[in-house]
């Protein structure tokens, strides 16, 4: 891979096999690691924060605009996606098929019953919604239980080969990821509790709701994903944990801002987490000059 001599250059080099598309989307990730990860939630916290508090510096059009909100949060997880890829079987996919289809159905339940989170409503419609519930509900879902299992099995060290004990890291952590999320949320107006809460307008139910999608979602990753492919390629790729270093800043900030100081704490906790896992380096901090686009170069005819 070489980089790009402008648009016309990066056209001609685009992939044209799986042999050269992983190699390539690491290339892609690698190049713009700093706009990924900090540039990208730093302007959607500003975004955000500027579209609840009403900002005339928004323009109407761009406030809590669903495509919006899709992209930048697929941007941020790409990283993560393009880490994980290369170890995706077929029993990967068929994992996160599954995990797919409880997001739907957990979340359809949550809104016509109020079980298993409390009786909630979304005051902002994060993208096209299907029966109450965003289609892109499983962008936001499944890269948070996957960044929360990557950085535990980092953490764990010789101790992620045991079963027990991932399971017994990674769901709790989930947990607490939902700490930083759901307040920084509510108070932006993305959804509402029916009857409020103690932790900051969330409660506690929500997180008894939280233990129960966690205990099935970090059991259906935990049985499906290829873990030794998995720590592999944890080893050879520094940006995999990019994504977290994107939700601590993102919603680090935005708690800030609204005055929400416990979570403002437990997001910091994760960043500290990422410091000890040495994935917050150099090159994550290297401010780039424009996006760096990638080519092929030496393709076998």
């Amino acid at each position: 891979m070489t980089e790009a001599d402008g648009l016309a250059d990066a056209v001609a080099g685009v992939p044209k096999n799986r042999r050269e598309v992983e190699p390539w989307l690491d290339a892609l990730v690698d190049g713009n690691r700093f706009t990924i990860a900090v540039f990208f939630p730093l302007v959607g916290a500003l975004m955000l924060v500027g579209s609840a508090e009403g900002w005339a510096v928004i323009p109407d059009p761009l406030r809590f605009n669903p495509p919006f909100l899709v992209f930048g949060t697929v941007v941020m997880a790409a990283p993560m996606l393009v880490g994980v890829l290369p170890t995706l079987g077929r029993r990967g996919v068929a994992g996160l098929g599954l995990l797919t289809a409880y997001t739907y159905l957990i979340e359809y339940v949550g809104v016509t019953t109020g079980w298993p989170y409390g009786a909630f409503e979304y005051g902002i419609e994060l993208g096209p919604m299907v029966s109450g519930v965003p289609a892109a509900l499983p962008v936001f879902f499944i890269p948070l239980v996957l960044n929360a299992y990557l950085l535990c099995l980092l953490l764990l060290g010789d101790r992620a080969g045991s079963r027990l004990a991932r399971l017994a890291v990674v769901i709790p952590a989930v947990v607490t990821m939902d700490l930083v999320l759901d307040p920084a949320a509510v108070s932006l107006g993305f959804w509402a509790y029916d009857a409020g809460g103690a932790f900051y307008g969330v409660p506690l139910s929500n997180y008894g709701g939280w233990v129960v999608s966690a205990v099935v979602a970090v059991g259906v990753l935990d049985f499906t994903l290829d873990q030794s492919g998995l720590f592999d390629r944890l080893d050879a790729c520094d940006f995999m944990l990019d994504d977290m270093v994107s939700f601590v800043i993102l919603w680090g900030a935005i708690n800030a801002w609204f005055g929400n100081w416990l979570p403002v704490v437990v997001a910091t906790g994760f960043g500290l987490g990422i410091l000890r896992a040495k994935r917050f380096d150099v090159g994550l901090l290297r401010p780039s000059t424009g996006v760096y686009l990638p080519r092929v170069v030496d393709r076998e005819t």
